[in-house]
């Protein structure tokens, strides 16, 4: 007898919540700015439909692209590609930094201006002075630019 009368409380509290439900949406619906609103949405509505099928196509090529393994692993490919001779390079330059710093902390000797004098008459080292010069120009002229 107690699940019959919980049974017909609850019954009563949908009812009642629903007849409140009502008024609620027929006074929204009655308000002018809300009659405005629909107004200019049933009058855009050919647009929301072109938009909301533009973006349903949009949704599916992008789900497509991305459950297909064979493009995921053709992606992954092609940026290990672009990617490898890049680290390949940045090693390769750390490296050498590494073994420069070793071998200058190695050799003791002061160089001399007889030494300087000799040095820049090597290629690698005029190739680094002249890329220097350039620089420092760089900057004085965006230093001056400002």
């Amino acid at each position: 007898m107690s699940a019959t009368s919980s049974d017909n409380t609850v019954n009563a509290v949908q009812e009642t919540s629903a007849s409140q439900a009502k008024p609620d949406v027929l006074d929204q619906l009655m308000k002018p700015e809300v009659q405005e609103s629909l107004t200019v949405l049933v009058e855009n509505l050919p647009k929301l439909a072109e938009m909301v099928t533009l973006m349903t196509k949009a949704y599916d090529v992008a789900q497509s692209v991305a459950s297909d393994r064979v493009l995921i692993e053709d992606l992954k490919g092609g940026m290990d590609e672009f990617v490898k001779p890049i680290t390949t390079k940045a090693k390769s330059v750390a490296q050498a930094a590494i073994e420069a710093g070793e071998r200058a902390q190695a050799e003791p000797a002061t160089i001399g201006l007889f030494g300087l004098l000799k040095m820049l008459k090597d290629p690698q080292v005029q190739k680094t002075l002249r890329y220097t010069q350039a620089f420092l120009d760089v900057l004085g002229e965006k230093q001056q630019n400002r």
